[in-house]
């Protein structure tokens, strides 16, 4: 069960291709977008949503969850073991999760989601919306079987938010599928940095385009993958209508010297994942899991949270002019996704917490 929004579509598309050589018959089941009636449901109220008092991210998971709980119940009986993909499609079927082998995978809490929402910014009364939404997110990892965590980082929210004991908790970073051997990097002509994210601002995109125009445009040049529209200028190339599964982004990365994403919000970046996958050397925030994703230092450059584009700047300068550093980097970026982000190894881990749910709930009835 897939919750199907965001950068979610992207782990679970490349998830269910992993899935395939596993010999577990798997039936994916993904909620459909939002139609009118859900959007009515999810609409934030003028006033309270400004204060982030209106329980808006709430309102709109649990009617989600009400999809989830619906296509379960259609299938009950045709499965043995149920996975669901994100908690919060689960929100609502917790006697679900009790009924049978259940595992509950996450990239976030929302506890440490509540402050990151690429749509609303948190507020002093962000803590006060929290105490409606935790009580009933907890209620999901309590009922399920097993809870996967797809990073450190999820996993210590996991144990000091919700109390989640380390015996049902399991850590299986999930990753992407690793394209073939990339093509060679160009090392002669102007170095080329790519950027992708769905918006601008909030991803880090308007302060990297600032940078870019300000310090570097006359020694690279620079491609945006965003839903944004951005006015055309020299040395900028706007890309906005590649989707997810899309095989074009491969090509573009390919392409580039520099990946870089700015974004303070993004705790588990697919496009990071995508970038060091083609041995591109990635610039991106210390926030997130993205520590344990790139290496400071080793396949890529970290700068901090509240860095005023200095920082974004030098790290940039420093591998633009040095093309053997990129060329390390990148090869060291492959090599990690290949070690302990690739799909299939990812795949193989979560079919074994699969097995042990199902192993433990039959011990249980027995």
């Amino acid at each position: 069960m897939d919750e199907n929004l965001g950068g979610h579509r992207t782990v679970h598309l490349h998830l269910e291709r992993a899935l395939e050589g596993t010999g577990v018959e798997a039936a994916f089941v993904h909620i459909p977008p939002p139609r009118i009636a859900r959007r009515l449901v999810s609409a934030a109220l003028p006033g309270l949503g400004r204060l982030d008092l209106d329980l808006q991210p709430l309102r709109s998971q649990l009617a989600l969850s009400a999809l989830a709980r619906l296509a379960i119940r259609r299938r009950e009986g045709s499965f043995d073991v149920l996975h669901m993909y994100t908690q919060n499609s689960a929100l609502l079927a917790t006697d679900m999760l009790r009924r049978h082998p259940s595992v509950v995978s996450l990239d976030t809490t929302n506890s440490l989601n509540a402050y990151r929402l690429p749509y609303r910014s948190p507020t002093r009364c962000t803590p006060l919306a929290l105490l409606a939404t935790v009580p009933i997110e907890r209620r999901v990892y309590r009922a399920a079987t097993l809870v996967v965590a797809q990073s450190e980082y999820a996993a210590s929210s996991l144990r000091s938010d919700y109390q989640v004991p380390d015996g049902n908790l399991r850590v299986v970073p999930f990753g992407i599928g690793v394209p073939d051997e990339p093509a060679a990097r160009p090392g002669e002509g102007t170095p080329r940095i790519v950027f992708v994210g769905t918006t601008m601002e909030r991803k880090g995109g308007s302060r990297l385009l600032q940078v870019f125009e300000e310090h570097l445009r006359e020694r690279a040049t620079l491609t945006l993958v965003t839903r944004d529209a951005v006015a055309e200028r020299p040395g900028v190339e706007v890309i906005g209508d590649i989707v997810a599964g899309d095989g074009r982004i491969w090509d573009v990365l390919r392409s580039a010297s520099v990946f870089v994403l700015p974004s303070s919000i993004d705790q588990a970046p697919n496009a990071v994942f995508e970038a060091m996958a083609v041995g591109l050397p990635v610039v991106a925030v210390r926030t997130g899991a993205v520590p344990e994703m790139v290496e400071d230092g080793v396949s890529g450059i970290l700068i901090e949270p509240e860095d005023d584009g200095s920082g974004l700047l030098r790290a940039l300068s420093t591998l633009l002019d040095d093309p053997a550093l990129r060329a390390r980097m990148g090869a060291a970026a492959r090599s990690r996704v290949l070690d302990r982000f690739d799909a299939q190894k990812a795949a193989a881990a979560l079919v074994t917490v699969l097995r042990e749910a199902r192993s433990r709930c039959a011990s249980r009835d027995g």
